[in-house]
């Protein structure tokens, strides 16, 4: 079982309507900038924001060797433990690229409140499509919110337009965002407020998800 690392009200108070899980991207831990901002903005807004690592990454954390996502169906079963010691029923899953995709594949069987994924990866840098990691979003019934910068390698506006995802899914787009929502100086955007604007977002549909 996973260990979890809490923002905002404590487990078990009452005190939140809702708790976020976020998962760790491919590359970088829990406690990034990215992770940090989210969980932290999360919190301020009144809800329970909850990080964990998948196995690789407390490896790497507690040798200092970096070493290789696990294999997909280790990814998975880290989630749904996750998801059996939070408890579905007030829950939303979701995190960073990779550990939001692998969110999207149990949230469905796992019958959580919702998804948010932050820069889904939609494909492989510099390929236009990966069944993959498409095929499940067709038919995904839970209520699900994608924020993903316009100009992400790993799928961009101009790719996502393309592809056929299900009527569950909202998409928020941050205009000149990359894969992390770092926009170019010369857009007249900001990283910090493509953070706080993804972060309204999820508050926003949030409130859609649990009354």
């Amino acid at each position: 079982m996973p260990s979890l690392f809490y923002n905002g009200p404590q487990l078990k108070t009452g005190d939140a309507p809702l708790t976020v899980a976020l998962a760790h991207g491919a590359g970088a831990p829990m406690d990034s900038p990215f992770m940090e901002a989210f969980a932290e903005g999360l919190a301020q807004a009144g809800f329970r924001a909850a990080r964990f690592e998948f196995p690789y990454m407390v490896d790497r954390r507690d040798t200092g060797i970096k070493k290789p996502p696990n294999r997909a169906p280790i990814l998975l079963d880290a989630w749904r433990d996750v998801i059996g010691e939070i408890g579905a029923d007030t829950l939303v899953i979701g995190g960073k690229s990779m550990g939001g995709r692998i969110a999207s594949m149990v949230a469905d069987e796992m019958n959580v409140r919702g998804l948010v994924c932050l820069g889904y990866p939609f494909h492989g840098p510099g390929k236009p499509m990966n069944p993959e990691r498409i095929a499940h979003l067709e038919g995904l019934k839970t209520p699900a919110l994608f924020c993903q910068g316009t100009r992400d390698t790993l799928g961009s506006f101009e790719d996502v337009e393309t592809y056929t995802l299900s009527n569950a899914i909202t998409m928020h787009w941050l205009e000149d965002g990359d894969h992390g929502f770092k926009p170019r100086k010369k857009s007249g955007f900001t990283e910090a407020a493509h953070w706080q604007s993804a972060i309204a977002a999820i508050i926003q549909f949030l409130g859609r998800v649990y009354p």
